[in-house]
């Protein structure tokens, strides 16, 4: 029996589990759906769906038992097609299909994920949390310093910082993906390499990678720009489009990096990997040696992606931060050009669509931050209430998990509508951060 793929165009109100949506009535940047080409999982993407579209289209194959497909279309509802598409069919079907195995290098053999657990609550992590990541970024800025003046960089130190920052992230992500919200233009290279490091931990956790190698990838990104300690300051920091004789002088960072790392005393060949090929593309359009696809490192292709995502989210001297929905529409249209498509995909998840650290407005006019996601439901994080819906400070914030539906003042469960920046209606992520972030505050005065 053959069969032939088919799209077919439904109305949002036909839309079953199992279904592979390929594309929308408007442009998925105005949606809460981050990738288009998604099987839709449970009925909250329908509910989502059909309260964001009108109609979809879907991808399938179905039997080629008649000369004419178009033929088939016209005489046939949405739904009696869709029952023709191979696929899954429920969210037990789908929740039960074996993980793709994820190779750890360009070239190596590949092998199974490792599913990791929270062991704690974000709330709770939250204060070791920031202890760690106060140490880590007073360090990553000394390496830089001390190497501009010719001090050797302290590899037993940065193994410690890093492994403080990964013993959190395994014991909950959010705490401090949260706290890489915190963004500091004067420190932008200090803070850039220890967001790398902590957000390429959490994605090697997220992709199943063993906790060693987790430790490893984590280190690679805090050293990932160590070259940069060779650029001229005033090259670093130039507000402007740079000469081609200047992007000559940047891109040797990545030669700088290799030779630094090789000059230690202990070899770290991940680290070596990462500095040398993160600017690396898979078309072969990348520095400093042009490789493609498979002869980029795995580690290299991982710190690609997120040192992309940290620049794009960071005011650096010649551009703007942008917000985590812009870099992720970045990073996914250059999927398979310049970054794995794979790993983009995967990175997208990640991230979501309110990350830890956003802060989000209500439908019904109350403003949270976001404290955790959901896997499960992207569109439902983990938020603490810090405004009420008269943006007013309330006697006590409060912490609520959307994915079970809390309601609002009027009876209705909080629906989130849009980010909006740091520091709209007196809510500065700071402040909160310093004070802890917690269920203790007992008070509006932060």
């Amino acid at each position: 029996m053959r069969y032939e793929t088919v799209e077919l165009e439904i109305d949002v109100s036909e839309l079953r589990v199992g279904m592979h949506v390929v594309r929308l009535d408007r442009p998925w940047e105005d949606t809460d759906f981050l990738i288009q080409g998604f099987v839709v999982q449970r009925q909250e993407d329908i509910d989502a769906l059909q309260s964001q579209c009108r109609r979809v289209v879907i991808e399938g194959k179905v039997k080629n038992t008649e000369p004419d497909i178009s033929q088939r279309k016209s005489r046939t509802s949405a739904k009696s097609r869709f029952s023709m598409f191979h696929g899954p069919t429920s969210e037990q079907e789908i929740s039960n299909r074996p993980q793709e195995p994820i190779a750890e290098t360009g070239n190596s053999r590949s092998r199974q994920r490792i599913t990791y657990i929270n062991k704690v609550s974000v709330d709770r992590e939250i204060r070791k949390a920031s202890g760690h990541y106060a140490e880590a970024k007073s360090f990553a800025d000394s390496i830089m310093s001390g190497l501009r003046v010719g001090r050797t960089l302290d590899l037993n130190k940065a193994r410690e910082v890093v492994d403080n920052c990964v013993d959190s992230i395994l014991r909950n992500e959010d705490a401090l993906l949260l706290l890489t919200k915190l963004k500091n233009k004067d420190k932008y290279t200090a803070e850039h390499s220890l967001n790398v490091s902590i957000l390429s931990a959490a994605f090697g956790k997220k992709l199943g990678l063993l906790e060693e190698e987790i430790r490893s990838l984590g280190l690679a990104g805090l050293l990932h720009d160590i070259g940069k300690a060779k650029v001229p300051v005033d090259l670093l920091q130039k507000p402007g489009p740079l000469t081609p004789e200047e992007h000559g002088i940047m891109q040797n960072h990545a030669n700088w990096g290799r030779d630094m790392l090789m000059a230690l005393p202990r070899v770290v060949h991940a680290a070596v990997d990462v500095a040398y090929n993160h600017h690396e593309r898979l078309d072969g359009r990348g520095y400093p040696r042009g490789l493609v696809d498979s002869q980029i490192p795995y580690f290299a292709k991982i710190v690609a992606i997120v040192d992309t995502y940290d620049a794009i989210t960071s005011n650096r001297a010649y551009d703007r931060a942008r917000s985590s929905r812009e870099a992720l529409e970045i990073i996914h249209r250059f999927r398979g050009i310049q970054f794995d498509p794979e790993l983009a995909r995967e990175f997208v998840l990640l991230i979501g669509i309110y990350p830890p650290g956003a802060i989000v407005e209500m439908k019904s006019g109350e403003v949270a931050i976001v404290i955790g996601s959901n896997p499960k439901n992207r569109r439902k994080p983990k938020v603490v209430l810090v405004r009420d819906e008269n943006k007013q400070r309330p006697a006590k914030y409060r912490l609520l998990d959307l994915q079970t539906e809390p309601l609002n003042s009027v009876g209705e469960p909080f629906q989130i509508i849009k980010e909006v920046p740091d520091g709209t209606y007196g809510i500065v992520l700071q402040r909160f951060i310093d004070n802890g972030l917690t269920l203790e505050l007992n008070d509006a005065s932060v």
